[in-house]
């Protein structure tokens, strides 16, 4: 069905109609490109969803990263990533093959929509230029009939009139043909021109607008399926980039599917053991076993010193399992940390340094292939610009061998004093007193441990039972009970000095300064820990390595001294 046959009179409705398919056109590449931005900020979107929650450079992330858990996490986040790359890429193409093409097509399309235009306007204007030329010879036709007819009426009346002259009458015949002539040429003019605007009308009608109708046919057609590809390119778009969007989510499903509780578990285990034995049975201390005892002058025991024996010292017991609260980030050789966290450091620490001492390695042996290079062709370069630069690397390789005998040190230091499988299990130690031949077990013997857990069963002669004659037997009446509440002071054995502060937030520890002196109660036993006190009231561990120990006959006044 054509255009031109069909519509031949309706040349503004076309012209209407095409506007709007190129208005319509328009529209949608503005559709377009919307949500072509719509693509490229929800891509922005993702990029930073996914850079603000990757791991951070610090410490705490790099530990976290060891759970599978964590490890999913951060592949997920990479996999969005390349996401978040594939809806810009579905924005660029967009750009490219539809936004960028309608622009261009547009601008062939409107020049080609008014070239056409113009040539049916022109063809309008001919026609009615050819139909007011035919209606003005039609016109004058008919003027000069009626003028003959009126020529011939005056003609014949002068003619019949007897009182006209005969010359008169040949004027009127005279001017009667001349009318007739005139109206004959005149309908010859207007039948030319009739004949010839049938013709015009004829080729504009079914020849001139048929084509230029054809034509607008044919770029409305063109524009239409122009539309259809877009939209078919834009549904392929995103269709393209479906098999890489199939492969982040399967990334993101392998990613969910590595998660594996039972190593996070183990994880945990290796990040958080300390390396520590659990504290053994709390022994029963009978206070009351002396009161109800039967006292006689024979009694081998005070009471008084059975009493100071079996109340103990209760500030010996400190349980290792409290959360350490020091921030601080310690000393080099990591002595604050339990001691299998101290182990895994130090490892980790030795690996680092071999780690960097065998890049030094391979950079050395690089320039040493490039001097040997240079010294059989002096032309390549100077063999002794060389020289600087490996005296440098074995510098830096020395140093960090040294670094490693220190960490290497300290590592068998720490796996020394470890304790092992079979120092798990605790000895009570049962002191053993009498009284009229009977025997009484009290098991008030405390087992001394340091904040690491280790156990110590040394028998001080404060802490030992002193068996004796009670020459006074009412020395144990309710008058004395007071004296129970006393614990006994462990003596000095020597003095510090604090070469580090510390703020002593465990139980069973106690905060220093810097350059503060303090007495020693006990020594390290090889747990990393020594016992010191301030005065009477205030005392607790220290990290051994945070202090300088003097061991003296008279520490109190050698402190008091100092």
């Amino acid at each position: 069905m054509s255009w031109g046959t069909e519509l031949w009179d309706q040349f503004d409705n076309l012209e209407k109609h095409t506007q709007w398919g190129i208005e319509f056109t328009e529209k949608y590449a503005k559709f377009v490109k919307e949500r072509s931005e719509i693509e490229v900020n929800y891509a922005k979107q993702i990029r930073n969803l996914s850079k603000k929650y990757q791991p951070k450079k610090n410490s705490r992330e790099e530990e976290e990263s060891k759970y599978t858990f964590c490890q999913a996490f951060q592949q997920t986040l990479s996999e969005l990533n390349d996401y978040a790359g594939q809806h810009e890429l579905i924005s660029e193409n967009l750009t490219q093959l539809i936004i960028n093409e309608l622009s261009r097509f547009l601008q062939e399309l409107k020049s080609e929509r008014k070239s056409h235009f113009h040539d049916g306007r022109k063809a309008q204007q001919h026609i009615e230029t050819s139909w007011k030329q035919l209606e003005s010879c039609k016109k004058r036709f008919e003027r000069d009939c009626k003028e003959a007819d009126r020529a011939q009426q005056y003609f014949e009346k002068m003619d019949a009139d007897i009182n006209v002259t005969k010359a008169d009458v040949e004027k009127a015949r005279q001017q009667a043909q001349m009318r007739h002539q005139m109206a004959a040429d005149s309908k010859s003019e207007y039948s030319s021109y009739l004949q010839k605007f049938n013709q015009e009308q004829n080729d504009h009608y079914y020849t001139n607008i048929p084509n230029i109708f054809q034509k607008l046919q044919d770029m409305e057609e063109k524009r239409i399926e122009k539309l259809g590809e877009c939209m078919k390119t834009f549904a392929d778009v995103d269709r393209q980039v479906l098999p890489i969007v199939d492969k982040c989510l399967d990334g993101m499903t392998k990613a969910a599917e590595s998660v594996e509780p039972k190593t996070d578990s183990k994880q945990v285990v290796e990040s958080y053991k300390s390396g520590f034995e659990p504290p053994g049975d709390v022994e029963f201390e009978d206070y009351g076993l002396d009161m109800k005892r039967t006292v006689s002058e024979n009694s081998l025991s005070n009471p008084k010193e059975v009493k100071e024996k079996s109340t103990g010292k209760s500030k010996g017991k400190l349980w290792p399992f409290i959360k350490n609260k020091n921030k601080g980030s310690g000393p080099e050789d990591f002595s604050h940390l339990p001691p299998e966290q101290r182990r895994k450091k130090l490892q980790g620490k030795i690996d680092d340094l071999n780690k960097d001492i065998q890049k030094e390695m391979d950079k050395r042996d690089a320039l040493t292939k490039m001097k040997d290079v240079y010294v059989k062709n002096p032309q390549m370069g100077d063999p002794a610009s060389v020289d600087p630069r490996l005296a440098e690397i074995a510098e830096s390789i020395e140093k960090m061998q040294f670094e490693v005998q220190k960490f290497e040190g300290w590592l068998a230091e720490v796996e020394e004093r470890m304790p092992s499988k079979s120092d798990t299990q605790r000895r009570s130690v049962i002191f053993e007193t009498q009284n009229n031949a009977t025997t009484v077990s009290n098991n008030c013997a405390q087992d001394r441990e340091s904040p690491d857990g280790s156990y110590t069963e040394e028998q001080n002669s404060e802490t030992q039972v002193k068996a004796s004659i009670n020459p006074n037997p009412t020395s144990s009446t309710p008058d004395d009970d007071d004296e129970f509440d006393d614990e006994e002071t462990l003596p000095t054995i020597g003095t510090c000095k604090a070469l580090y502060p510390f703020e002593g937030k465990n139980e069973g520890t106690i905060a220093i300064a810097e350059g503060e002196l303090l007495y020693v109660i006990e020594q390290d036993k090889g747990d990393g820990w020594t016992r010191i006190r301030r005065n009477e009231e205030e005392e607790g561990y220290v990290p051994t390595t945070y202090i300088e120990v003097f061991l003296e006959t008279n520490a109190k006044d050698s402190l008091t001294s100092a």
